[in-house]
């Protein structure tokens, strides 16, 4: 997004009806606005950060609507400059009325439609937010879950923020040591050992896998798994479905195809949304068969190739058949697997969860309820939860990939560590680059930040 500095405006609510609307305006003044739309005398201003009721005014004087208008004065306010909102009815049509004449009101000033996040960019850019709190604005409105509302809250007040800072503070003072070491060589010997630099940075990687580990689980919270149900005809899939939907979701009926094209339904487990998808049996059909049921095993074929995990169902009353095989052949080598055995009421087996060699098979009875915990639990298992009652944080997948690189830096940090103080550049040189990885998570990083901290610290004249 190129950044351009005109005042913007925009509806700030969802769109279609409600009891309130809001209209928002952002730049750096917006007297003509405040004057033109509110219907003040010139140079009477509105009461900062107070609600006034008034009538909205169009051009020729005539009310668009009545409601409140609340100034915010720069830099208090969201996006760091002036604000206005006008809180009025929340009609489609009577809200872009009101932008509209914003829009016409502001046209001295350059004012224009804002463009998607804009006014958080600006926030952004304004300090009012981080990189990461900005990202946690969006992760709030999108929040599927509870436990995601509140990772996302958390992450946007800021305590993701200051732990990734912490970690780099970590750095930057290892760093400062490495760097103040090499501008006078004849300090070098023994620098290892006297600074406990490998200590400290034993220390800084440890904390890097902890916080590695808390994202790891938040962006569970975020993205969720893509569970698909897969197997032949008629063996419960859709009766599973049900099961860990808790409702009839799908159509269940003996007949062989009744499930044409696929069925998804969005659970939780433990906060985790899980998106269990049925889809059509797989079986082969020859040239005479329902085109119909064709295309649904094609699609089944489709989503398997883009799961998280398979749920491969399978009939414990009649055993593995040579379909089953071929079916378990196409599945993508990457992907894990789940071996359901349903139908265990028929079958005379008792649920259980059994871990093999090429998967681990859960055996239960969807249309009985028995058994179904186990394979919620070997979902979970599978994601990687682990309930250790921490708050976590609902990390995205970049701030994964930065922590990530951090951490290879930090293990070649290591590796020169161990070698001897000769590779002291090149231990600094890791140190940077994991500081630039760590940093571009809160877009926080500059490359001249360590210089303050080395002649603010550090005599080096003595």
């Amino acid at each position: 997004m190129k950044f351009d500095t005109s005042p913007i405006a925009a509806i700030a609510t969802a769109p279609g009806r409600g009891g309130i609307g809001v209209v928002r305006v952002s730049g750096k003044d917006l007297s003509p606005v405040i004057e033109a739309v509110c219907g003040l005398a010139s140079g009477k201003q509105l009461q900062p950060r107070h609600a006034t009721y008034l009538s909205f005014l169009n051009d020729d004087g005539s009310i668009i609507d009545q409601g409140l208008a609340i100034h915010f004065k720069a830099p208090h306010s969201y996006t760091g400059e002036d604000v206005l909102e006008l809180q009025g009815h929340g009609g489609p049509v009577v809200l872009q009325m009101l932008l509209a004449r914003c829009l016409q009101a502001g046209a001295g000033i350059g004012l224009r439609l804002a463009e998607p996040g804009e006014f958080t960019y600006r926030a952004y850019l304004n300090d009012k937010l981080d990189l990461a709190q900005a990202e946690a604005v969006a992760d709030l409105i999108d929040a599927s879950t509870e436990a995601a509302a509140k990772s996302a809250t958390q992450s946007l007040s800021g305590e993701f923020s200051k732990t990734i800072n912490a970690l780099v503070q970590k750095v930057i003072n290892l760093r400062m040591l490495v760097e103040a070491t090499l501008d006078f060589p004849e300090e070098e010997i023994d620098f290892l050992e006297k600074s406990n630099a490998r200590g400290q940075l034993a220390a800084i990687r440890a904390s890097l896998e902890h916080v590695f580990s808390q994202a790891s689980q938040g962006a569970l919270l975020r993205e969720g798994l893509n569970v698909v149900l897969a197997g032949q005809p008629n063996v419960g899939k859709s009766s599973l479905l049900n099961a860990l939907a808790g409702s009839d979701v799908a159509i269940v009926t003996p007949i062989a195809g009744t499930t044409r094209d696929k069925v998804t339904e969005t659970i939780q487990l433990h906060g985790i949304p899980l998106n269990i998808i049925d889809t059509a049996g797989i079986r082969e059909l020859d040239s005479h068969g329902d085109e119909v049921e064709r295309i649904g095993i094609q699609r089944t074929w489709a989503e398997v190739e883009r799961a998280d995990v398979i749920m491969h169902m399978l009939d414990a009353a009649r055993g593995p058949t040579r379909a089953d095989e071929e079916i378990a052949a196409r599945f993508p080598a990457n992907v894990p697997v789940v071996r359901v055995w349903n139908k265990i009421d028929l079958s005379g087996h008792k649920p259980a969860a059994e871990e093999q060699a090429d998967a681990t098979h859960v055996y239960l009875s969807a249309s009985e309820r028995t058994g179904v915990d186990l394979l919620r639990n070997e979902l979970l298992r599978i994601a990687g939860w682990q309930q250790t009652g921490e708050s976590l944080y609902l990390a995205r997948e970049r701030h994964l990939i930065a922590l990530k690189q951090a951490r290879f830096h930090l293990d070649a940090a290591a590796e020169h560590a161990a070698t001897s103080d000769q590779a002291l550049d090149l231990f600094a040189e890791e140190l940077r680059l994991a500081q630039e990885r760590l940093n571009s998570i809160t877009g926080e990083f500059t490359p001249d930040d360590l210089l303050g901290v080395i002649f603010s610290r550090f005599c080096i004249g003595k």
